[in-house]
C-alpha cells in the first residue's frame, strides 16, 4: 500500500500522489480541487488541521483512503473543532436566532443591548450566516431601505465574534483562512483589495490626527475601491452564486458613503465648521465599518465561492480602473500574459453588410476607433458587446453574457429599467443626459436598436466624452 504521511502538507502529498485530490474532494475538501487554494492554503496545512477545520473524523478520512490502496502513517493529529456557546445546533435554528437579533435592532432596541445578549448565546457567527439572515429578513418582507440603513449596526453586532476573527467556527475559520492566504499572494484580487483598505486606513488614522481638508478630500478615492467591488464582485456573487446581501445591502452602502463625501467637499466653505465635522466623522466611521465588513464577510465569501477563472478575469479587468491611494496593480505570477487566445471566427472571412464587407480584424479596430464608449445590451437584456481601450464608464468583460440589471447599483436599477422598457414598448427611441464623471464632462446616449420592420432588438449605450466641445466653446 502507498503511505501517507500526515506530517506532510496537503500540496506535497497531491505532487507526490495525484489521486489525492480526488479522494480528498470526495471527502468534502472540494476546495482542494481549485489550483489557486491547493498551491496557497495547501501548502501550509495538513490533512489532520484541514480535518479539524472541516469537523470531518480521521478515521473516516484514514478509511477512505485506506478503499483506495493507501495506508496514513502514524503522526499528528487533530481533534475536530465544534462550534460551541450556542443555543442553536442546526443552521436553520442559528439562522433565524440571528434574525430575531436583527428584527430587535431594526425596532430601536440599543445596539449594546442585543449585542450582550448575543454574545452570551453566540461564540462564532459565519459570515455565511450573516448574509443568509439579512436575505431572508428581505425576503420575509423587510423593506430594503431598512436593511440598508441598519447595514453598519448589523456589522457592529458580530465585532469579534465573526468565524473570521475565531478561527472556532469550522466554516467560518477556514474561508477566513483561505482569504487571509490569497490576500497574501503577490497580485492576487484579494492581495490588492487588502492593501487599498490599508491605505485607506492609513488616510483614515492621518484625518483623525490633523483633520485637514486635503486630507479627507484625498480619501474620495475610496470611490475607486468601491467601484471594482461592484463591478467585478457583487454582480458575480449574485448572478452566478445567488449571493444576493453584498448586491443589495453593501453596493447601497458604497453609494451613499461615496455621494455623501462628495458633497462634503462641495458644503467645505459653506457650512459651519463644527457641522461639517460631525458629518465628517460619520461618514468616515462608516468607511471602517465597510472595511471590517469587506475583511470580515465579503472577502471570507468570494474565497469560499470564486474558481481560479473567475480570480483570474477579476484581475485582468481590475486593471481598466485607475489606481486607488497609490496601491498599483502588481503582476500576479499565476497568471500570464495569455497571447495564445484563440480567435472565434476564420480570419479570411469577411462580414457581408448590405452596405459593405469587413474581415472581423476591420470591424473590430472600427469599432475600437470611434470615439465612443459603446455597449451593446440585446432583447433579452443581457451584456451582449462592448467596445474595447480606456472607458470613463467600466465595463469588465466579465459583465458580458450576464442580465444588465445586476451590473447597477440598486439606486440606478430602476432608470434602467424604465428606459428599456420604453424601448421596448415603443414609447422612446432615444434618451439621453449630461453627466458629470471623474471630472470629465460625459454625453450619455441610450437609443433603440429595432430591425426594419421596427421590432426591438436591443439597446444601445453610447458614451461620448465631450471635454472638447466645452473647452472651444469656452473661448
Amino acid at each position: 500500500m502507498k503511505t501517507l504521511d500526515p506530517n506532510k502538507s496537503v500540496y506535497e502529498l497531491t505532487q507526490e500522489y495525484p489521486d489525492v485530490v480526488e479522494i480528498m474532494a470526495s471527502l468534502g475538501f472540494t476546495e482542494i480541487t481549485k489550483r489557486a487554494i491547493l498551491y496557497s492554503v495547501g501548502r501550509v496545512m495538513t490533512i489532520p488541521q484541514g480535518a479539524a477545520m472541516k469537523g470531518i473524523p480521521m478515521e473516516r478520512i484514514v478509511a477512505e483512503f485506506k478503499e483506495h490502496g493507501f495506508n496514513v502513517a502514524d503522526g499528528t493529529s487533530a481533534e475536530p473543532r465544534t462550534i460551541t456557546g450556542s443555543t442553536m445546533d442546526q443552521p436553520e435554528g442559528r439562522i433565524e436566532q440571528l434574525k430575531a437579533y436583527l428584527r430587535r435592532l431594526g425596532e430601536g432596541e440599543d445596539l449594546e443591548s442585543v449585542r450582550k445578549d448575543f454574545v452570551s448565546k453566540f461564540s462564532d457567527v459565519d459570515a455565511h450566516e450573516i448574509m443568509n439572515a439579512e436575505q431572508q429578513l428581505m425576503a420575509e418582507g423587510t423593506p430594503l431601505e431598512e436593511v440598508q440603513q441598519l447595514c453598519d449596526v448589523h456589522s457592529a453586532l458580530f465585532h469579534g465574534t465573526t468565524g473570521c476573527e475565531s478561527h472556532s467556527s469550522a466554516t467560518g475559520g477556514e474561508n477566513k483562512f483561505t482569504a487571509l492566504i490569497l490576500a497574501g499572494i503577490k497580485g492576487h484580487p484579494l492581495h490588492t483589495f487588502t492593501k487599498e483598505n490599508e491605505a485607506i486606513q492609513t488616510v483614515i488614522d492621518k484625518w483623525k490626527a490633523d483633520k485637514n481638508f486635503d486630507t479627507f478630500r484625498r480619501l474620495r478615492e475610496v470611490g475607486i475601491h468601491y467601484d471594482k467591488k461592484g463591478d467585478l464582485i457583487y454582480t458575480l456573487l449574485k448572478v452566478k452564486y445567488n449571493v444576493t446581501g453584498p448586491h443589495s445591502v453593501m453596493w447601497t452602502v458604497d453609494d451613499e458613503i461615496r455621494h455623501e463625501m462628495g458633497l462634503l467637499v462641495k458644503e467645505y466653505d459653506e457650512m459651519p465648521n463644527d457641522a461639517w465635522l460631525i458629518r465628517a466623522d460619520a461618514v468616515i466611521a462608516r468607511i471602517e465599518e465597510m472595511i471590517y465588513k469587506e475583511t470580515n464577510i465579503l472577502f471570507p465569501i468570494c474565497a469560499e465561492h470564486f474558481t481560479d477563472e473567475e480570480w483570474r478575469s477579476i484581475y485582468c479587468d481590475s486593471k481598466a480602473y485607475a489606481v486607488c491611494l497609490g496601491v498599483e496593480n502588481e503582476d500576479w505570477d499565476e497568471v500570464t500574459n495569455d497571447s495564445t487566445k484563440s480567435e472565434k471566427s476564420d480570419k479570411s472571412g469577411e462580414i457581408i453588410f448590405p452596405s459593405g464587407h469587413l474581415t472581423l480584424p476591420q470591424l473590430t479596430a472600427l469599432l475600437n476607433t470611434i470615439p465612443m464608449e459603446i455597449s451593446f445590451i440585446d432583447a433579452d437584456n443581457i451584456n451582449r458587446y462592448f467596445n474595447e481601450g480606456f472607458k470613463v464608464f467600466k465595463r469588465p468583460q466579465m459583465a458580458l453574457d450576464r442580465d444588465v440589471f445586476s451590473c447597477h447599483p440598486p439606486k440606478i436599477e430602476s432608470m434602467v429599467r424604465s428606459i428599456i422598457d420604453s424601448f421596448r414598448s415603443g414609447k422612446a427611441d432615444r434618451v439621453h443626459e449630461w453627466v458629470e464623471k471623474d471630472g470629465h464632462l460625459m454625453l450619455v446616449q441610450y437609443k433603440a436598436v429595432r430591425d426594419p420592420q421596427g421590432n426591438y432588438l436591443g439597446t444601445v449605450e453610447l458614451d461620448q466624452n465631450m471635454d472638447i466641445a466645452r473647452e472651444h466653446f469656452a473661448k
